[in-house]
């Protein structure tokens, strides 16, 4: 039963995944739900997509390493592009435009243009340089990334808390603590 229910679930996935494509516009950004992350990518007709991806033959299992893609840990990433398809894998995708709200896109064949110019390898950092950033700036004009904000504003409010219980703490000894 379960078998049945996964493979139903995926058909109506393909069928959710087949409709976007066929709305998709040249130029628009393509979000890939993929879990925790998202992996973002540039539509340039025909089923095809420009994207930045990890390089398989560096990839390196170094857990400290500060690069990761999709959760794989890659040494470098490279600008390539493909079909949908090939980076649709089993997610689920959308057009996401909702910086259109911020920035004003560039004209769809601007777009495309910025993005084949940039194909090959290409540095990557998941605060500063990673496939979101890479859209957005084939889009904008601006490297702009929502989920590389959230982890930094998460880091922060994480280390604002850590300085205020140890604060806290030396308050309560000083003062607290003695009596």
């Amino acid at each position: 039963m379960a078998a049945k229910f996964k493979r139903l679930n995926s058909r109506k996935l393909d069928f959710d995944n087949i409709d976007v494509i066929q709305r998709a516009r040249i130029g628009d950004q393509l979000e890939f739900h993929r879990g925790v992350y998202s992996h973002w990518a540039v539509y340039v007709g025909n089923e095809e997509v420009i994207h930045l991806a990890g390089i398989n033959s560096t990839c390196t299992s170094n857990r400290n390493h500060r690069f990761t893609i999709g959760g794989k840990i890659f040494a470098q990433a490279e600008v390539k592009r493909e079909s949908v398809w090939e980076v649709i894998r089993d997610s689920k995708v959308e057009i996401n435009n909702d910086k259109d709200k911020s920035c004003r896109p560039l004209r769809p064949h601007e777009i495309v243009r910025k993005a084949m110019g940039m194909i090959g390898d290409i540095g990557y950092n998941v605060f500063r340089q990673n496939c979101e950033h890479f859209a957005a700036f084939c889009r904008y004009g601006v490297a702009w990334s929502k989920q590389a904000d959230k982890i930094t504003e998460t880091i922060m409010v994480g280390s604002a808390i850590v300085a205020v219980a140890g604060l806290t703490y030396e308050f309560y000894k000083m003062f607290i603590k003695d009596d």
